[in-house]
């Protein structure tokens, strides 16, 4: 993992998370560094039992490998109207930006309102998300809500690949797709 932000080591961080597949390998990374949070916000996982498969990995996760975690659900209208206009856009465009400023601007103000002084998140683990797009939203959310950014680019060092192994070695349930409707074709 290679963080691109300057916060001090021990920092508290509510992280987000969007799958445990990516968590797998991103929270204790981050953990390494600073004192962190998790935080499932996911508003656009579709269908029903896929958010459900995905919340359930989450937890089955944290049991295994232990970790604070923090469990949201709804948001799905705010989803919708992020996204509305950009049903054609391809996978890592414009659609993809809009659905990630919305999960990331949510994990700002949660972390705010329970007083941590930054955030984060585990997307940049995945191959199908540009880490400098997450990041350049990340810190756009930062400066809206007051509340640091933790950049990182969590594929560095083979991440990606260790989450492959680490889900692989505890059971815990991979995904094989991104999450919204537009990404399950």
């Amino acid at each position: 993992m290679k963080l691109l932000a300057d916060v001090p080591h021990g920092t508290k961080v509510l992280l987000h998370i969007c799958c445990a597949p990516d968590a797998s390998y991103g929270v204790p990374a981050m953990r390494e560094r600073f004192d962190v949070t998790g935080f499932f916000y996911n508003p656009n996982i579709h269908p029903g039992e896929e958010f459900r498969k995905r919340a359930l990995a989450t937890l089955e996760l944290r049991e295994k490998s232990p970790f604070p975690l923090v469990m949201e659900s709804g948001g799905e209208q705010a989803w919708e109207e992020a996204v509305r206009g950009l049903e054609g856009e391809p996978e890592r465009g414009r659609r993809c930006e809009a659905c990630i400023r919305l999960r990331l601007r949510e994990t700002a103000r949660k972390a705010a309102e329970l007083g941590m002084p930054a955030f984060g998140t585990v997307l940049t683990v995945s191959p199908k998300k540009d880490a400098a797009m997450v990041n350049r939203v990340g810190r756009e959310e930062e400066e809206r809500a007051g509340v640091r950014f933790v950049a990182a680019d969590m594929k560095k060092g083979d991440g990606y690949l260790r989450s492959v192994r680490i889900t692989r070695e505890l059971g815990i349930y991979r995904q094989r797709y991104c999450g919204c409707r537009f990404s399950l074709t």
